[in-house]
């Protein structure tokens, strides 16, 4: 092979080189892009951020977490599609075989949503107002007042837990919980229940009638 021939060689080599980076470069370009477009999907509706700007699925009804999950899907299947023709493994579903290896999976089994946490929340709370005293001391009292301040600012729900916590320290006291004893606590929380309600949408429980529902039962025996 004589100089020329060896020259000729490492320029075809490097032009082979420039011409891959470019198209490396390229293609890095586009997977990007597209990221960037994935990203900037807005949400689907009623999916609540947490503060640390990931979505919150304590604060998001399931029919709202699905859709993201939905989406997320989809953008990482058209992302791997466009990034590799090979095969990619799957992880387990619980669909098919996998199941029944599973004791017991069903719907009940996965995390709550906002609606689910709500209802067990408030469960609670009208039981907590049930098992008070007719009336409480002063210790006691002072005990429960923590409790809901507490509680305001620790339910996992961390929207929720800033609007009771807001209701609550309306100006003027008006929503100031009533501690004396159980029948003033038993009203005050059904009036924050009804508050939640209201802004919700949804009918309002007519609190002259929250012992029979959360303590004694209803008069006409339903419950006994």
């Amino acid at each position: 092979m004589n100089t020329f021939d060896s020259m000729s060689d490492k320029q075809d080599d490097q032009l082979a080189a420039r011409l891959g980076k470019k198209k490396r470069l390229a293609w890095d370009a586009s997977s990007t892009q597209k990221k960037d477009e994935d990203l900037d999907k807005p949400l689907p509706k009623g999916v609540v951020l947490d503060k640390d700007g990931k979505p919150c699925r304590l604060c998001t009804s399931v029919a709202s977490w699905r859709a993201l999950t939905k989406q997320a899907s989809s953008a990482s299947s058209s992302s791997n599609t466009s990034s590799s023709s090979s095969p990619t493994l799957s992880p387990p579903s619980l669909s098919d075989n996998n199941a029944s290896s599973i004791p017991g999976a069903n719907d009940d089994d996965c995390p709550p949503d906002v609606e689910a946490l709500g209802r067990s929340t408030w469960t609670f709370l009208h039981s907590l107002t049930a098992a008070y005293p007719p009336r409480a001391t002063s210790e006691q009292q002072l005990e429960m007042h923590s409790f809901l301040k507490l509680f305001s600012r620790l339910y996992p729900c961390w929207v929720c837990a800033d609007d009771f916590r807001a209701w609550m320290n309306q100006s003027g006291g008006r929503n100031e919980p009533r501690l004396s004893g159980r029948s003033e606590f038993g009203t005050w929380m059904c009036e924050a229940h009804n508050a939640v309600n209201r802004k919700l949408g949804k009918k309002e429980f007519d609190c002259r009638f929250w012992e029979e529902r959360w303590r004694t039962g209803w008069k006409d025996g339903r419950c006994d």
